[in-house]
């Protein structure tokens, strides 16, 4: 992924329409490269998640352009390119594991990830991922502590415990989550070696305990919708 890093980073320090249009073609080349590596990716969650069989790689990956209407920062490129391999792909409301790829240092994440879970929520999902907590909360710890190296992202929480749970839930700081995801970053040898598949998938392996709890939950939180 060295090639697609070294446009990202220069997109970053040149980002605006005329740099983008004149690499234009170096654009392509990495985009045809990110998506025979996202081709594999699901292929190979696949093996060990059957939920995500069928998946494109269109249903896993996003524009490179930036939605500006309705914020402050108005570069029109991300700096970032990623891919989130959920049940029925990236719009569906489901969990699943992402891949983040971006120089280290700059913005939103700080650096290339791996990601497994579920960012942002429906209402009526968060309540029910708070639901399997309060009633699975060991089984849901006993999955992170199954994925070494991964950490329980807590950004996004309440001070609180959201009324109508218990404040004094064992699992108070599990039910005061926004976002139910664990990240571990991708250290620069694994990141431009050719392994970097294989070692996406062993690690991603390791979360799919993880995934399939919250897609429990999610899946009971649409039932209840229909």
């Amino acid at each position: 992924m060295k090639e697609v890093l070294d446009f990202l980073r220069r997109l970053h320090d040149n980002n605006d329409r005329e740099w983008f249009d004149a690499h234009r073609g170096e654009w392509l080349e990495v985009k045809a490269r990110f998506a025979a590596f996202t081709e594999r990716l699901i292929e190979g969650i696949a093996a060990f998640d059957p939920t995500i069989r069928g998946l494109r790689v269109q249903d896993c990956t996003y524009r490179i352009a930036r939605d500006t209407r309705f914020s402050a920062d108005k570069r029109p490129y991300k700096s970032h390119i990623g891919a989130f391999v959920a049940p029925r792909g990236k719009k569906s409301g489901f969990a699943g594991y992402y891949l983040h790829l971006e120089p280290a240092g700059d913005s939103l994440l700080g650096g290339s990830v791996l990601a497994s879970g579920i960012y942002c929520p429906e209402p009526v999902v968060l309540r029910s991922l708070r639901e399997e907590v309060l009633d699975h909360g060991d089984e849901l710890l006993q999955a992170i502590a199954a994925a070494p190296g991964f950490r329980l992202d807590t950004t996004n929480r309440l001070k609180r415990v959201p009324t109508g749970f218990p404040a004094d839930s064992e699992y108070a700081d599990l039910l005061k989550l926004k976002d139910f995801y664990i990240e571990k970053p991708i250290d620069n040898r694994s990141l431009e070696s050719d392994a970097l598949l294989g070692y996406a998938l062993e690690e991603f392996r390791r979360t799919q305990p993880f995934i399939a709890q919250l897609n429990r939950a999610v899946e009971y939180a649409y039932e209840e919708m229909r």
